[in-house]
């Protein structure tokens, strides 16, 4: 295996109340909750993982819920959009189950030759919803609302806005491994052939747009996939070599890390395959239980009792 960037890993938002996004992903957009854990840092905070049937990473999208957190803006330095990837001809499905549940969305429109929907979760964060133009093979989770007909497979793209784009876009193609693809108006598509799905990074520049903040409703980070640590270790290398500041390699439980800041402003992290989401429960018990690191678990009782109940 060589070196290299495997697309999207996960990324990591911020919500507020943590029955209202549970309810939202699993029963709205019907994702499996993978994993049901805590932020290592804050262990009264849920951290919440939904992806696919199989918790594949590029389909990952995790939350900390912070209640009565302010909202966040978006602007430039952010991750600024999510796009899942839908099936071709589920666009109809999609806008007619988000008008029912009342969900902000805009009508489908066309980009880069992908017919795409918009919308925002409750507290307000970004996503688009793209028929994309080459199946995808990826195991939807299935709900008794949304069937694997109509079903997100993964992440389509995430988007980035900047005032200035050239910094980010050397990050990407000079060390992450993306190449440009092509350009619409102020927005370039970058992509990685490494992988079929998940593979797409969208940069837009905006010269005069206000740099966001970073609260409710918005991006903490987004990781980028590598399959095992000494690849991980590879990458540090090559950033510590540009003189950027990076982190030592961190336990996530369930994938190691590196999380380091790109010029632009946005904040990225290294993650791996190993050793998945399946190193602590069963493929069928995914996000049934919660689990905790193990320093919090001589205090299970007292973390459960404190942590929203979820039905």
């Amino acid at each position: 295996m060589k070196n290299e960037i495997l697309g999207i890993h996960h990324i990591t938002a911020i919500a507020g109340n943590a029955k209202k996004n549970y309810d939202f992903y699993t029963r709205i957009l019907g994702l499996r909750l993978v994993k049901k854990t805590v932020n290592f840092d804050d262990p009264h905070t849920y951290h919440f993982y939904y992806g696919d049937e199989q918790g594949t990473p590029g389909s990952i999208l995790t939350f900390f819920p912070w209640e009565g957190i302010g909202t966040g803006r978006r602007g430039s330095r952010q991750v600024t959009e999510i796009g899942y990837s839908v099936p071709a001809g589920s666009l109809d499905f999609w806008q007619d189950r988000l008008e029912k549940n009342n969900v902000i969305y805009n009508k489908p429109a066309v980009k880069f030759g992908e017919r795409y929907l918009t919308f925002l979760d409750p507290d307000g964060l970004k996503f688009e919803l793209t028929e994309a133009k080459t199946p995808d093979s990826r195991v939807q989770w299935e709900t008794k609302e949304v069937s694997k007909e109509n079903a997100v497979h993964g992440f389509h793209h995430i988007t980035i806005t900047t005032n200035k784009m050239e910094a980010t876009a050397a990050i990407l193609t000079q060390v992450l491994g993306y190449r440009l693809q092509e350009t619409e108006v102020n927005r370039s598509r970058f992509i990685t052939d490494t992988v079929e799905h998940a593979a797409i990074v969208d940069l837009v520049e905006a010269p005069g747009e206000a740099v966001g903040h970073v609260a409710g409703g918005s991006v903490h980070h987004v990781a980028f996939r590598v399959k095992d640590e000494e690849t991980l270790m590879y990458f540090r290398d090559k950033i510590v070599a540009l003189g950027l500041n990076i982190t030592e390699k961190i336990d996530r439980n369930y994938f190691y890390s590196l999380y380091f800041r790109e010029p632009g402003g946005v904040l990225f992290e290294l993650a791996t395959d190993n050793p998945g989401f399946t190193v602590d429960e069963s493929l069928e018990e995914l996000g049934t239980n919660l689990k905790l690191p193990a320093q919090y678990e001589s205090n299970r009782v007292m973390i459960e009792g404190i942590l929203p109940k979820l039905s």
